[in-house]
């Protein structure tokens, strides 16, 4: 990485502000539903507690459009963090006025501080100046550890760096390192998989991994959209109807770059809206009443082989409809494909892929796991990020 990072600077003693992503999935009760991308961050956090710095956390939860909204407070996740820490963690509500100001610039050297929910502020995505600077006052110093938001220029991942010196957390080097290692310097063969719902945010993604990839296998809505550029039936799923010429064209460039890019073969249909699962068919055989809603076995099968053989993988999105266990089986098995291939060196990312890991033995098996959704598609297809662009060069 050609960025400083915490390791380049003389961190002693002093106040910093911690861009993190927080953003974790609550269940009904306000319970931390996966706190993997809280635990990815306590090696930067750690290194900075045995400098003697005092911490000041800055993160975002949901969308609460620039307003408070007591369902995105940030104070579950501060008391998460104070079990898995093992430290108090002292959770601010309103940190805009000087009072506000002066009572955290007084917490004791070595104190952990969460502040509440940045988009309770609409400085914070309007990337204004005043907001940017009232955060950056508080600290001598800022550290980015929040991958997962630096694809977004907001106040707290650009805005911030304005005013303070500005380097790479632990978290944020290793995301850099680990993604650009799979991409430059791919084991061959390399593999991606792309799935989930957004085909309008990964269609460009697909064609820049054909120009590395030996093969890429389509599921989730994005193969539906496929599917139908192929001229398959697909009955009443969920179909990017604008990017089906993409699609199509995408289908073509594929054969002449000698990269094989698979589709499902079999699928499993259903309706979500119901629960009702129909059963699997033939990619030929969509019913016209139905939604394709998962990979079907001979799918699995097919994937499951190439990913066997694969020196590199890069997997964003779930395959099926992961919100419902019945649709959720294409996406397990994918987890457990790329666990078996020991070889391998795997990056996994996507808010939607870490929600759908239902067994935590497959993360030992996987080489990265990616806190960044949006942000690991955005990285991989322009090389960088404007959060990251931001801080200061080595």
């Amino acid at each position: 990485m050609n960025k400083k990072t915490i390791k380049d600077i003389d961190l002693a003693d002093k106040r910093v502000l911690v861009r993190v992503d927080y953003n974790v999935t609550l269940d009904d009760g306000f319970a931390i539903s996966d706190d993997t991308r809280i635990r990815q961050t306590l090696p930067t956090l750690n290194y900075l507690l045995t400098k003697g710095c005092t911490l000041i956390l800055i993160s975002h939860l949901g969308r609460p459009e620039g307003k408070p909204d007591p369902k995105y407070s940030l104070l579950p996740v501060a008391r998460h963090l104070k079990a898995i820490l093992g430290k108090k963690v002292n959770f601010v509500k309103n940190y805009l006025t000087p009072a506000d100001q002066i009572k955290i610039k007084k917490f004791p050297k070595g104190s952990v501080v969460l502040l509440e929910n940045l988009r309770f502020y609409k400085g914070e995505e309007a990337n204004l100046p005043g907001f940017a600077k009232k955060l950056a006052s508080l600290a001598q110093v800022f550290v980015n550890d929040g991958f997962g938001v630096s694809h977004r220029a907001h106040a707290s991942t650009v805005g911030v760096t304005q005013y303070l010196p500005s380097v790479a957390g632990l978290l944020l080097e290793r995301e850099v390192d680990m993604i650009s290692k799979a991409l430059d310097k791919p084991k061959k063969p390399m593999v991606s998989i792309i799935g989930g719902a957004k085909t309008e945010t990964k269609i460009n993604l697909i064609d820049k991994l054909m120009e590395k990839s030996d093969s890429i296998l389509l599921g989730g809505c994005i193969a539906n959209t496929f599917l139908k550029a192929w001229g398959y039936e697909t009955g009443r799923s969920k179909v990017d109807h604008e990017a089906v010429e993409t699609a199509r064209s995408l289908l073509w460039k594929a054969s002449r770059v000698q990269c094989a890019l698979m589709l499902p073969s079999d699928v499993v249909l259903g309706n979500k809206e119901t629960g009702f699962v129909n059963g699997v068919v033939e990619v030929n055989k969509i019913d016209p009443s139905l939604q394709v809603l998962d990979i079907g076995p001979k799918t699995k099968a097919e994937f499951g082989h190439v990913i066997s053989r694969a020196g590199t993988i890069v997997w964003n999105g779930p395959v099926g409809l992961i919100e419902m266990k019945e649709f959720s089986r294409g996406t397990d098995f994918i987890f457990y494909a790329i666990c078996q291939n020991k070889e391998a060196v795997s990056v996994v990312g996507g808010g939607d892929t870490l929600a759908s890991l239902r067994k935590k033995e497959y993360l030992s098996g996987i080489t990265h796991l990616s806190t960044g959704g949006g942000a690991m598609l955005e990285f991989i297809e322009k090389g960088s990020l404007p959060g990251i662009d931001a801080l200061q060069d080595k």
